[in-house]
């Protein structure tokens, strides 16, 4: 299970399971990885249920 994260200046990887670890960086910043982490730690059951939702468990 993954999400990618996209913003103008580049684009990230990050595995969720077994845990929420940076897979691949492509152009941001240690400061924007620290703080895209932090947001998927935060909001971690709801992505989730929307990914078992979308592509089932």
């Amino acid at each position: 299970m993954h999400v990618h994260v996209y913003c103008d200046r580049g684009e990230a990887k990050f595995w969720l399971r077994p845990k929420i670890e940076l897979a691949r960086n492509f152009g941001l910043s240690t400061r924007q990885i620290r703080a895209v982490k932090a947001l998927i730690e935060e909001h971690r059951n709801e992505i989730y249920n929307a990914w078992e939702t979308h592509f089932g468990s």
